[in-house]
């Protein structure tokens, strides 16, 4: 199942088990405890250690958070499952999550690409905007653009990023060729699609740069640490591949 899938279903299904020994007359405490034993179980559908305890650790939370001291009840968490899933449409659950691009991140990458003025630059996946802010620190004078497939997030990045042109839209049918350079901050699942993609469609001497994760079988341009340490991968077109 593709992200986030199995957390829905190990949510949903937690709190219906839940339930349905309540009804039967067994203990809040035991019904508690094997509701979150079975999401304990599903956490087998995790493709990473992240997402294992996210789905382990949602029910009790949910939980946590419904209980009659707080006074939010359990309907409240099917209206914010509903919000993700408005936020972070289905046609986007095979890229990635809301990962916001650290503030200062690329504050390098000069040092290794020189763009022109008024250079096309493409976020692929722009989010709320945190890649474009950091791309403008980064190349002030550049076109900056954003592609981003929800729509919520598209409005609320354009907000933020008036500075910026950003479209909604799916980052995989897009037309790359007319970028100088295509950001990513993805998965490490999307990089071959990634790679396959601007090999392509980006012209010769056009950059690829993604943030944390590496495209294994490209031998890179560069690779410099943003500054709180992650990765920053640079690759230029024609791409050479590891032998």
């Amino acid at each position: 199942m593709t992200w986030p899938a199995p957390a829905l279903l190990a949510w949903g299904s937690s709190w219906l088990i839940f339930k349905a020994l309540q009804m039967t007359g067994l203990s809040e405490t035991i019904a508690l405890v094997v509701a979150a034993f079975w999401g304990g179980f599903l956490s087998k559908f995790g493709s990473t250690p992240m997402r294992k305890a996210l789905i382990v650790l949602g029910f009790p939370l949910s939980i946590m958070v419904s209980s009659t001291h707080l006074h939010m009840p359990p309907w409240i968490w099917l209206l914010l499952l509903g919000l993700i899933v408005l936020v972070y449409p289905r046609q986007a659950w095979r890229d990635a999550p809301l990962f916001p691009t650290p503030k200062k991140a690329l504050k390098h990458l000069p040092d290794h690409i020189r763009l022109l003025g008024g250079a096309r630059i493409l976020d692929a996946g722009s989010g709320l905007g945190d890649g474009l802010i950091a791309l403008r620190d980064a190349y002030p004078r550049a076109d900056l653009n954003g592609l981003e497939m929800s729509w919520p997030l598209r409005i609320l990045s354009a907000l933020r990023c008036g500075f910026a042109r950003i479209r909604q839209g799916n980052i995989w049918l897009a037309d790359w060729s007319s970028y100088d350079m295509v950001y990513l901050f993805q998965r490490p699942e999307s990089m071959p699609r990634a790679v396959e993609k601007a090999e392509a469609e980006l012209k010769r001497g056009a950059w690829l740069v993604s943030l944390e994760f590496e495209a294994r079988e490209l031998v890179p341009h560069a690779m410099v640490d943003s500054r709180d340490g992650r990765p920053v991968w640079i690759y230029q077109v024609p791409f050479k591949r590891r032998g």
